[in-house]
């Protein structure tokens, strides 16, 4: 067996545990967790949090950093972040009904929008990536990239720092298959940068403490200027 075979077998049995997955789902809101957040949202003791959260840092999906007395871990990157919303992407949609109204409204609201690790994701980010190909700022058929016209809006319309973009190692645009609506939504640079000013300006705001998120009636002025989005 050959040593790529032997890699990819192992990084394949990291997700290959409900509870490691469920594990990595929740990481995808770009946000560092604890373990007994983890452990909770998993339904799993503290003790049994921990030695899965061992193994995902171990096998480099996970990062962790302390602060004080307390351990944090977060997706080991957007590299990461992208793997798992790609293989959920595959998945098949569940027939069977969400446990409860509870359950329901809140799967709803993930499917409406959501953040995806640093960008948006749901209805809301398919929209948003549809609006801005529409308008000629951004390219779906040469590899999903941001025309001439749609970096000088990122910078002057989309409120984006110029100097943000140059110092970033990652690609300025990049197409992630959204698992809800089976279209590619806006990863990369410019995806973050946009999650990251609606999320500050206020125009999204988050649903509890999971990875939705929802427009404000500012959000919706915001974007119907910006992008016709309403």
């Amino acid at each position: 067996m050959s040593t790529d075979a032997r890699q990819l077998a192992a990084l394949a049995t990291l997700l290959a545990d409900e509870t490691r997955a469920a594990m990595c789902l929740a990481l995808l809101d770009g946000r560092a967790w604890t373990a007994g957040e983890l452990a909770r949202h998993a339904g799993v003791a503290r003790s049994t949090a921990t030695e899965h959260l061992h193994r995902l840092v171990g096998g480099g999906l996970l990062a962790q950093e302390r602060q004080g007395r307390h351990r944090y871990v977060r997706l080991a990157d957007a590299s990461v972040a992208h793997l798992v919303e790609d293989l959920a992407a595959r998945l098949e949609p569940c027939g069977h009904p969400g446990r409860g109204l509870r359950q329901a409204a809140a799967t709803e609201a993930m499917k409406r929008a959501r953040t995806c690790y640093d960008h948006l994701a749901g209805e809301l980010g398919v929209a948003v990536t549809d609006a801005m190909t529409e308008r000629g700022l951004l390219d779906q058929r040469a590899g999903f990239a941001l025309t001439d016209a749609g970096l000088a809006w990122l910078t002057g319309d989309g409120g984006i720092d110029p100097a943000s973009l140059r110092r970033q190692r990652r690609p300025l645009a990049r197409g992630c298959l959204d698992w809800t609506e089976r279209r590619p939504h806006l990863a990369g640079v410019a995806g973050a940068q946009l999650c990251e000013r609606f999320l500050a300006q206020q125009w999204l705001v988050r649903i509890g403490s999971g990875r939705a998120v929802k427009l404000t009636p500012a959000g919706r002025t915001g974007l119907r200027d910006l992008l016709g989005i309403g």
